[in-house]
């Protein structure tokens, strides 16, 4: 459990204080090679636990508002806590709107895939409009945060099949957008196997995507072996 004191954070320069008094380098190694797109001057090294704490303390205060209205930052840290100070917002509407002004700003996988505000989930209708509208972007993180979307909110009881269509005809030669396509569709197969398994078995994804998916579906401990072992029949050979 992180024990770091929140001292008082007033203004939008406080909170950039906070973080460098917060860093830990031996992190700021750690994470330097798991976002190697991120420059290392870019990254303080501060860890998840304390960014969340803070963002947690800042929310519902003034600063919180001056500090989401402040883009674009500088730092990673400053970014991921930005996510989670949305994350915290309670109206879907709010939300929304949030994470559409931040979008443009996401520029590396952590940061993207951590952001998913429960709020979203009060009006899977709308919002699945406007991740319609992610996935046809030209950024990468766009893209990518759309399916994340669609992975972490409408798996269970907002699904429809269509989604799966959607997210097999993404065409992309950036790395983690199909990744991201991949860890979709592996987690499809173990909740929604009868819809997703077609896929892999008619073999629409690209020859790359289509073995990551069955690699990663391999690594999961909701699948079973049977299927496991039918999976294994179903790669691509280079």
């Amino acid at each position: 459990m992180d024990n770091t004191e929140i001292i008082a954070v007033k203004t939008v320069q406080d909170i950039q204080s906070f973080l460098f008094d917060n860093r830990d380098n031996a992190y700021k190694n750690f994470t330097k090679k798991l976002i190697p797109t991120i420059k290392e001057e870019k990254i303080i090294g501060v860890r998840t636990p304390v960014l969340r704490k803070l963002a947690k303390s800042l929310s519902g205060e003034k600063v919180c508002d001056d500090y989401l209205n402040t883009l674009p930052h500088t730092y990673l840290e400053e970014n991921h806590l930005h996510g989670f100070l949305i994350e915290n917002v309670k109206d879907f509407t709010h939300a929304l709107s949030l994470i559409e002004e931040f979008l443009p700003y996401i520029d590396n996988w952590a940061t993207c895939d951590s952001v998913r505000p429960k709020a979203l989930k009060k009006d899977t209708d709308t919002l699945y409009e406007h991740i319609k509208v992610w996935i046809a972007s030209d950024s990468t993180y766009t893209i990518r945060y759309g399916i994340g979307m669609l992975l972490s909110f409408y798996l269970d009881e907002a699904f429809n099949k269509e989604h799966l269509k959607l997210v097999s005809e993404i065409r992309s030669d950036e790395y983690y957008v199909n990744m991201m396509i991949a860890w979709y569709f592996a987690t499809a197969l173990a909740k929604q196997y009868n819809f997703a398994f077609p896929y892999i078995e008619s073999k629409v994804l690209p020859p790359w995507t289509h073995n990551k998916t069955i690699s990663k579906a391999l690594e999961s401990y909701r699948i079973g072996d049977k299927l496991k072992a039918k999976l294994k029949t179903l790669k691509i050979k280079s």
